[in-house]
């Protein structure tokens, strides 16, 4: 009896676990404005450590999740981001951008981007499932993002789930709490500059 309850037990685990790991992208909420950020701690390209925490004793942090080098729109948003450094880090802020791209691929998307802020590795998606922004494609766009577009999911990430994260934007005030986000599962919808700049804490 007690092994069959077991058994039942490891059975509804793993079916939780596989529903969590597999969710479409309306699924995927976000953490809302008001909420506490999580923190973390994080390697960047150069398998340097980030640390959140500390990061926010010096000011506000932008956060920015992008899907990999990859992708297009990533490039070109982070690029965008990079063109106007300035006047958001002259705010008092800091900019960060994470993926779940291991440490040796996030230099691909610094030299496809340009991007000189920290690029940061979401190992076991740790990071994106703590702000509720991780999904799984379906089979047809996995087909396509791992071939046609060259992302490799099982082998860029820690794992063969081939999660990404929603390409959502977060401004966390110095006192840990979202502000700002900017979140939609629409790939094709980024942060703005001009939105961020508007919506950093005083």
């Amino acid at each position: 009896m007690k092994q069959k309850l077991l058994i039942l037990l490891t059975l509804i685990m793993s079916q939780n676990m596989f529903s969590q790991n597999t969710r479409n992208a309306e699924e995927a909420k976000g953490l809302t404005i008001g909420s506490v950020a999580p923190l973390f701690k994080a390697l960047d390209a150069d398998s340097n450590e980030f640390n959140l925490s500390e990061a926010l004793t010096k000011g506000s942090v932008v956060l920015i999740f992008y899907r990999g080098f990859w992708c297009p729109i990533c490039n070109k948003h982070l690029g965008q981001i990079q063109d106007s450094l300035k006047l958001i880090t002259d705010s008092g802020a800091t900019v960060i951008a994470i993926s779940p791209e291991k440490p040796e691929y996030l230099e691909k998307m610094a030299d496809k981007s340009g991007a000189k802020f920290k690029l940061l590795y979401d190992e076991a998606y740790k990071i994106s499932d703590a702000y509720d922004v991780t999904f799984t494609p379906s089979g047809s766009t996995l087909l396509l993002y791992n071939t046609a577009l060259g992302a490799k999911l099982k082998e860029t990430h820690s794992d063969d789930s081939q999660r990404l994260p929603i390409p959502a934007t977060y401004i966390i005030s110095k006192e840990g709490t979202i502000v700002w986000r900017q979140f939609d599962p629409n790939y094709k919808n980024r942060s703005t500059v001009d939105e961020i700049l508007k919506n950093l804490p005083n």
